[in-house]
C-alpha cells in the first residue's frame, strides 16, 4: 500500500465494504430459512385408485408447537440445510407406495410398479391398516345366511375365519353344534362387546330381527311381507333415508312381515357395477335372496295385494312411518337407557323420545351389519391415504433393515391366518371422530361454530392427555380452514370439494356427483363408529345414526359429547 495514508483509507475502506456485504448476504441467507418449522401439512395420494374418485384421498394434517401456518401444497421448511432423503425415508416410501399399488387391485399397473421396483407380493409386508376385503365378504355370507332350510349359520363357533379352520369344517362336535336351534344365548357376530356396552337388549333384539327377516321357508304362504323402495325426495339426505328405514322396519315386525327394500337411488352410480340401485352395493342385504325373490313375484300378483299378504309404503301413512309405534316385542328397554350423553356439560339422563332413539340405533346396526366389498374397499383407500405412512414405518421398524434388497419370504401360520383374523385394521388410537354440521342445518337447529367443538375435544383431552387424532368430517369449507389453528391436534378428512356459504346440502350433493357424494359420507360414517371418541350434533340426523351404532358398537362407555339436543327431545 506504501506510504501513503490517502492510498492506506481507500484500500481499509474498500476491505470493509467487502466485510459489510459479506455479513449482510449472511443476515439474508439466515433469515430465508429462520422461523418457519414446526408443522407439516401434507395431502397423501395413492397414485392408482381403483374408484378414481377425489373421495378417496384423504388430507394429512400433522402440527406441532409452532403457530406458523401453511398452505396445504407447502412441505417442511427447516432452518438447517436440505438433506437428501435418508434411506428409511425412501424405503418407507416405497412400501407406502407398494401397498397402494396391491390395493389398486389393476393387474397391469400392480405388475409394472412390482417390477419397477424388483418386488413381488409375496415381498412385500403385510399392511396392518388394511383389511383383506375379499376374505371378508366370504366369511360374513357364511355368517348371514343359512346352510340349509333347517341350518343356523355358524354363530355357535369361533369369530373371524377360525370357522374355516379345516380342523373345524370336519369336526362331528362342530358340524352338529352349527345345525342346533339357535339358543337365547347365541347372538350374532356382527355385535361387539357385552351387554354393559351396548344398549339393554342389543344381542338379543339383532339376534331377533335376524331371525324375523330370514324365514326358514320364503314361499310359506303364511309369510307376509312389506316390499318398499328407499326415499327419493329432493332434500333427503343418506341419514334421513335410512331413519325411514328404520320405521318401515319397525312395521313390519309389529305386523310380523318380512321387510323387503327396493330401489336404492344413492348407488346408482358406476361403482356399484352388479348391485346397481341396490343397498346391497354398501351393505348385506335385510332380508335372503329367497325371500326377495319372492317378495317381487307377488308384487305382480293383484290377489296377493288385496289379501295382504304384501303391502308396500303406500299403504301407510307418513306419520305411521316417521314417528310410528316401535316395536314391544321386548318391552321396553328404553326406559332403562343410562346416561352417557353429554350436553353443555351435564348427562342427559331422560328425554322424550328414549324409545325412538333405542330403536333407530337397533335398526341402523341391522342394516348396516356387515360392510359389502367395495365398502370395505372404500375403507381400505381411506385408511391408506390417512394412516399408510405411519403404518409402513412402523412395519419397518420390525422387520429386516436392508429391505428390499434382503427379503425373507415367511408362510403365514396358522394362528396368524385363523386366530388373528379377527383383529381389526390398525389405526393410529385413540381416535376422536367429529362431526361438524353447519350450513343450511341452521333452518333445523342450533348451528354452533367450530371453536365450541374443539372446546368439547379439550375436555376430552384434559381427561386423556395422550389423545392427539382427529378424524374430522364436515361439509363446510371454513371449518377445514380453521384447523390450521389447532396445532397441537392432527387432523385427517376426505379430500372433496366443500360448501363455501350457506348453500343447500342437495345443491351441494349434487355439485359433487353421485359417486363422491355416497361414499365418502359412509367412509366418514363407519370411520366415526370406530373411533374411540366421538363429537357431534344430536340435532343431526347423521350424527344421531352415528350415536346410533356406536352404542350397539361396544362403546356406551365413551359417552358422546354433543354440541346440541334433538329438536325433538
Amino acid at each position: 500500500m506504501g506510504n501513503s495514508f490517502p492510498c492506506q483509507i481507500c484500500v481499509v475502506g474498500f476491505l470493509c465494504g467487502i466485510c459489510l456485504t459479506s455479513l449482510f448476504l449472511a443476515v439474508l441467507t439466515s433469515v430465508g430459512t429462520f422461523g418457519f418449522t414446526g408443522i407439516s401439512f401434507s395431502s397423501l395420494s395413492m397414485g392408482i385408485s381403483p374408484w378414481n374418485s377425489s373421495s378417496e384421498i384423504i388430507n394429512v394434517i400433522s402440527s406441532s408447537d409452532c403457530n406458523f401456518k401453511v398452505k396445504e401444497t407447502e412441505r417442511w421448511v427447516d432452518s438447517k440445510p436440505r438433506e437428501p432423503k435418508s434411506d428409511n425415508d425412501e424405503r418407507v416410501s416405497l412400501l407406502t407406495e407398494a401397498w397402494g399399488a396391491l390395493l389398486a387391485d389393476r393387474q397391469p399397473e400392480e405388475n409394472e410398479f412390482l417390477q419397477r421396483f424388483g418386488l413381488s407380493k409375496s415381498s412385500i409386508p403385510n399392511a396392518p391398516h388394511l383389511e383383506n376385503c375379499k376374505l371378508s365378504a366370504q366369511v360374513n355370507k357364511r355368517l348371514d345366511e343359512r346352510s340349509g332350510a333347517a341350518k343356523f349359520p355358524p354363530w355357535t363357533t369361533w369369530k373371524g375365519s377360525l370357522n374355516m379352520y379345516p380342523a373345524s369344517a370336519t369336526d362331528e362336535n362342530v358340524r352338529s353344534l352349527n345345525q342346533q336351534p339357535v339358543s337365547d344365548g347365541t347372538h350374532p357376530p356382527w355385535i361387539v362387546g357385552s351387554d354393559e356396552e351396548n344398549y339393554p337388549l342389543t344381542r338379543k333384539v339383532q339376534r331377533d330381527i335376524w331371525i324375523h327377516q330370514h324365514p326358514k321357508n320364503c314361499n310359506d304362504p303364511n309369510i307376509r311381507f312389506l316390499v318398499a323402495d328407499w326415499e327419493v325426495l329432493p332434500g333427503f339426505g343418506i341419514g334421513a333415508q335410512i331413519a325411514g328405514m328404520a320405521g318401515l322396519l319397525a312395521i313390519a315386525i309389529r305386523e310380523k312381515r318380512v321387510l323387503v327394500a327396493g330401489h336404492y337411488n344413492r348407488a346408482d352410480h358406476d361403482g356399484c357395477k352388479a348391485s346397481r340401485n341396490s343397498w346391497s352395493c354398501y351393505f348385506f342385504l335385510e332380508t335372503s335372496s329367497e325371500c326377495r325373490d319372492r317378495a317381487f313375484e307377488l308384487t305382480k300378483n293383484k290377489e296377493a295385494w288385496e289379501n295382504g299378504i304384501i303391502k308396500g309404503k303406500d299403504n301407510y301413512k307418513s306419520k305411521e312411518i316417521w314417528t310410528g309405534k316401535i316395536p314391544r316385542v321386548w318391552g321396553d328397554p328404553w326406559s332403562y337407557l343410562q346416561p352417557t350423553t353429554d350436553i353443555n356439560g351435564s348427562l342427559i339422563a331422560v328425554h322424550h323420545k328414549m324409545d325412538r332413539r333405542w330403536w333407530r340405533a337397533q335398526a341402523v346396526r341391522y342394516l348396516m351389519r356387515f360392510q359389502t366389498e367395495y365398502t370395505c374397499g372404500l375403507l381400505n383407500i381411506a385408511r391408506h391415504a390417512a394412516f399408510g405412512e405411519e403404518a409402513a414405518k412402523m412395519v419397518l421398524a420390525s422387520i429386516d433393515r436392508e429391505w428390499p434388497k434382503v427379503i425373507t419370504n415367511r408362510p403365514k401360520s396358522d394362528i396368524e391366518e385363523f386366530v388373528w383374523s379377527n383383529h381389526g385394521p390398525w389405526v393410529p388410537r385413540p381416535l376422536l371422530s367429529m362431526h361438524v354440521r353447519m350450513g343450511d342445518k341452521a333452518c333445523e337447529m342450533k348451528v354452533v361454530d367450530f371453536e365450541h367443538y374443539m372446546g368439547l375435544a379439550h375436555r376430552i383431552r384434559m381427561r386423556f392427555p395422550h389423545l392427539n387424532n382427529v378424524w374430522l368430517s364436515t361439509e363446510m369449507q371454513e371449518v377445514i380452514d380453521k384447523t390450521k389453528s389447532y396445532p397441537h391436534w392432527n387432523f385427517y378428512y376426505t379430500n372433496v370439494k366443500r360448501q363455501v356459504g350457506n348453500a343447500s346440502m342437495a345443491a351441494y350433493e349434487a355439485s359433487l356427483g353421485r359417486k363422491t357424494s355416497t361414499n365418502y359420507p359412509l367412509v366418514n360414517f363407519l370411520m366415526a363408529v370406530e373411533s374411540d371418541f366421538f363429537i357431534g350434533a344430536l340435532g343431526s340426523t347423521w350424527c344421531f345414526l352415528i350415536d346410533g351404532m356406536r352404542n350397539t358398537g361396544g362403546k356406551v362407555m365413551a359417552g358422546y359429547l354433543s354440541v346440541n339436543k334433538d329438536r325433538f327431545w
